[in-house]
């Protein structure tokens, strides 16, 4: 078995990442989901855009690029929330 080659492209720094972002975070606010279950729902988005859009023309590749696309999700609001709260907090602090 050959493994498929994956070519990674403008739609999955810029678009990709970012559109699972939107829709986790448009899922959040009109929807009632326990906190918990949210990072399942980026990573099942991710999985959803690459595989419909990103590669369609290959399961392996969509699957595997669905993994990025989620996880890129998670670990981008993880960490912008993680600089955002010690900014805040370390900001008391300067003024």
């Amino acid at each position: 078995m050959n493994f498929p080659i994956i070519h990674t492209n403008f739609w999955d720094a810029v678009i990709g990442i970012p559109l699972v972002l939107v829709f986790t975070q448009l899922i959040k606010l009109f929807l009632p989901i326990p906190k918990p279950i949210i990072p399942t729902i980026a990573l099942l988005l991710g999985l959803l855009f690459s595989i419909l859009f990103a590669h369609p023309h290959s399961l392996i590749s969509g699957i595997f690029m669905g993994y990025f696309y989620g996880y890129a999700a998670i670990g981008s609001y993880a960490g912008l929330k993680t600089s955002i709260t010690a900014f805040r907090r370390d900001k008391k602090h300067y003024y």
